[in-house]
């Protein structure tokens, strides 16, 4: 079972680095929010406390089968691992360890969050700054448009600051404790999150729940993250210590008790300010954002999902094995 979740974790950033996100109609995160998009009106309720009822039945049924059916695959795979089959083990071993990977791999999104942030930037560097308003609203919550074009481009730094949690660190380290269920649940609870965890009127009591679930589960990661972001910024060439500083002054800065964490690590890094007008300001200085500043973001998300497998996932995987946990699970 170790050397599955061993070869699965690295099997799933190769190829994630390699191949990206497949369409959404192959998505099982697109499926989930395709299933979240249709359940979520019926939760509506004249009363508060109803609609927040009727919200966390919302994610419980979501979440439960997604636990269930990536418990089921990962459970097969391992079982199909542990037979002796003779001279097509080692074929089977390798199958049943790219079946896994490949599973692990649609819960995150390096190569996706490049691509969907590049084309914010290609439309900045075309002088459309409409378009690169619309390529924006996107992956962010915020309104975009009335955004001028330093504050599209810190949007889009912050978006990969948070993807690095939410697409990358966090499957991640699910995975290293409850495999592939673990990961798949994550990435559920966080898609709730992101489609009606909105303090406004509609979802505020819908997505109560999700929201609350997204915060605990994202508590540890986000913290551990920023740590493993200030090695991935030594690593790539940027300015580590001030990552630090400003990661531990402006980290618990921002409404979210977890988001600024690494968007703090990645502005300090950076060496720039990012800013969501009338809500927070992170790190020091009115630095112009450049080019050099997005593709030191991206070698940044890339070093630190390298950084995270090396450094966490595997050797907690190993450490649980050792201590008996996945001959429970």
């Amino acid at each position: 079972m170790m050397v599955l979740l061993v070869l699965a974790a690295m099997a799933a950033l190769a190829l994630d680095l390699a191949l990206g996100d497949p369409g959404s109609r192959w998505h099982p995160t697109a499926w989930v929010g395709a299933l979240i998009a249709r359940l979520a009106p019926r939760a509506r309720c004249a009363s508060p406390r109803v609609e927040k009822l009727r919200g966390t039945a919302v994610l419980v049924a979501v979440a439960a089968p997604v636990a269930f059916l990536a418990y089921l695959a990962g459970h097969s795979l391992s079982y199909l691992w542990s037979l002796d089959l003779g001279p097509s083990r080692m074929l089977v071993l390798a199958a049943s360890a790219f079946a896994a990977g490949l599973l692990l791999k649609t819960t995150i999104a390096v190569r996706g969050m490049q691509e969907h942030t590049s084309k914010v930037m290609a439309s900045l560097a075309s002088g459309d700054l409409e378009g690169a308003r619309s390529n924006l609203a996107l992956i962010v919550k915020r309104p975009t448009r009335n955004l001028d074009r330093q504050h599209v481009i810190s949007a889009t730094l912050e978006s990969i600051s948070e993807n690095i949690v939410d697409g990358i660190t966090g499957p991640l380290f699910y995975f290293a404790f409850f495999g592939l269920a673990g990961a798949f649940v994550y990435r559920t609870v966080n898609t709730a999150d992101s489609m009606v965890g909105y303090r406004n009127d509609l979802f505020r009591n819908i997505g109560w729940f999700s929201a609350r679930c997204d915060t605990i589960l994202n508590f540890v990661p986000a913290r551990l993250t920023s740590l493993v972001m200030v090695l991935a910024g030594m690593a790539v060439g940027c300015d580590w210590r001030r990552s630090v500083q400003v990661m531990r002054r402006d980290g618990p800065r921002t409404e979210s008790a977890n988001a600024g964490y690494p968007m703090a690590t990645m502005a300090g890094a950076l060496g720039v300010r990012f800013e969501k007008l009338d809500s927070y300001a992170l790190g020091d200085g009115d630095v112009e954002f450049a080019e050099e500043h997005f593709g030191k973001a991206i070698s940044m998300m890339k070093a630190t999902a390298v950084l995270f497998v090396a450094l966490f996932t595997v050797p907690v995987i190993v450490a649980l094995s050792i201590l008996g946990w996945w001959g429970l699970a």
